[in-house]
């Protein structure tokens, strides 16, 4: 690994580094992937880790933002941060839900889901985006652009993100007139296009468009 990468990915785990010296045996990192498009679920991952990975960072090398990160890196990534990590969880709320309760409600509660699929309760959370997520969870921070910042939460951005992809891909298959395997239901051109040719499918947000 090169001396520029061990040296991001240094600073990237210091916010964890900080909590497990004060004592915390266990971080969790949670994002969420899903808001932005007009179709399918929202997905969150909340991936736990203890101080023990870091003699194991080289093994990360080129976590971050998902968004940042190829998609064959992305898949690779994936693979290591659920075999390294203490446990992982994923929480998703499909397009009904988020129907019924808005984008925002809908994401924090993935975010939920996947806190409490972990094999084990956090000592904290850190999670991505201005909002904590529920009072009845442990201790929790919310770092804006946390995926970009925080070890744990990139992590866990890719992780929902990979999860995600292969969702919408699977949908591809029974829907391939919307290319959701391509656009994975943001709203390109050739998806309006498509809506506009044979309409809306089951897995559409019929509140796309709608405040959160």
């Amino acid at each position: 690994m090169k001396a520029g990468e061990a040296e991001r990915l240094s600073k990237l785990i210091q916010t964890e580094k900080v909590l497990w010296n004060s004592g915390l045996k266990y971080i969790a990192g949670v994002d969420e992937v899903g808001r932005g498009p007009m179709a399918g679920p929202v997905v969150a991952s909340a991936v736990l880790f203890s101080a023990e990975v870091l003699p194991k960072l080289i093994k990360f090398s080129g976590i971050n933002d998902s968004k940042r990160v190829p998609e064959a890196k992305r898949e690779a990534l994936s693979e290591i941060i659920r075999s390294e990590a203490v446990s992982f969880g994923i929480g998703f709320v499909d397009e009904g839900e988020i129907d019924r309760i808005n984008i925002l409600r809908g994401s924090l509660l993935a975010m939920k889901k996947a806190v409490l699929a972990l094999g084990k309760t956090p000592s904290h959370i850190l999670i991505d985006g201005p909002y904590t997520i529920s009072k009845e969870l442990p201790p929790q921070t919310a770092v804006i652009g946390g995926d970009a910042k925080c070890f744990s939460i990139a992590a866990a951005s890719i992780v929902a993100k990979v999860f995600r992809d292969k969702l919408m891909a699977e949908y591809h298959l029974k829907f391939p007139e919307y290319n959701f395997k391509k656009n994975k239901g943001y709203g390109t051109a050739e998806h309006m296009a498509a809506i506009k040719r044979v309409g809306l499918c089951p897995i559409h947000r019929k509140s796309f468009g709608g405040k959160d």
